[in-house]
């Protein structure tokens, strides 16, 4: 018999499980609901709803790049067992698949319904907390990296004035190597312009409630804890600023050094247009 999609509903209102079992209970059942929920909690695949209060802490970050466009997914489980299972995997790369297919922006249904399937399958609570995509248009080139088990995955955007030069090895090598450094250091802004003032704000109000607890600054005239509060913030915002980090491959140079010496290199001017990082459970 022919299933409509308000019966599935009204299954999966009753039980919890996933639209393709409930689809196929009621199918086997004949379209009897209470059949089809006996089935469904024989099977263990009823009351999934029940384990999503339980938290996903687990998981991994899903990278894939294809026509100038990659996709980022951030896909968490209960357990690292699951996060390592093989179903897992293939799920997370069926997602950035489909993100790059459909052109997504935002999670939609049709993900949701995927990872409601394999939490059902598993019995296990799983969750897809977030996605990404970044295009790369004209004179720019797009290297993304994956760290260790997946917990960590990382997209670039690097550009050039002259686009050829992003053709040559030595570019793609830099670029990758920026992932790698992104990866390593999680920079919060590209530099200080990028950095929201009032984050900046916050930062200024924590250092000087520090000082004023600082037996050694005591009496200091105002002019001189300004110097002091001025060279704290330049510290801080050259740790957080991508720009301004010490360059994974080489700490003698900043990130914008290094940068400036591949181009002169490759003869153009190389740019960090935009990067993403995305760590699980961050």
């Amino acid at each position: 018999m022919s299933i409509s999609a308000a019966d599935v509903k009204k299954l999966r209102e009753m039980t919890g499980a996933g639209p393709l079992a409930c689809k196929k209970a009621l199918e086997e059942t004949n379209g009897d609901f209470a059949l089809a929920e006996k089935q469904l909690k024989e099977k263990g695949l009823a009351a999934v709803e029940k384990r999503a209060d339980r938290a996903t802490n687990e998981g991994k970050i899903f990278v894939k790049v294809r026509n100038n466009t990659a996709a980022l997914a951030e896909l968490t489980a209960e357990t690292d067992f699951v996060a390592r299972n093989p179903e897992f995997i293939l799920l997370g790369e069926a997602i950035v698949d489909k993100v790059l297919e459909k052109g997504y922006t935002e999670i939609q249904s049709d993900l949701t319904v995927l990872v409601s399937d394999l939490a059902t399958k598993i019995g296990e609570n799983m969750n897809l907390k977030r996605i990404k995509a970044v295009k790369a248009e004209a004179g720019e080139y797009l290297a993304h990296y994956i760290h260790g088990d997946g917990n960590i995955g990382v997209v670039v955007k690097l550009a050039a004035d002259k686009p050829d030069a992003l053709n040559q090895e030595e570019a793609k090598d830099f670029a990758h190597n920026l992932a790698l450094h992104i990866a390593a250091f999680s920079p919060l802004a590209l530099d200080k312009a990028k950095v929201d003032p009032g984050f900046i704000k916050e930062q200024e109000d924590i250092f000087r409630k520090q000082m004023e607890q600082d037996e050694s600054l005591q009496g200091k005239p105002a002019n001189v804890l300004e110097g002091i509060l001025k060279g704290k913030m330049k510290k801080y915002l050259a740790e957080i600023c991508l720009l301004d980090q010490g360059y994974v491959k080489d700490d003698n140079l900043t990130v914008a050094q290094a940068l400036a010496e591949c181009g002169k290199k490759l003869g153009a001017a190389l740019t960090i247009h935009d990067y993403v990082y995305f760590k699980v459970g961050q």
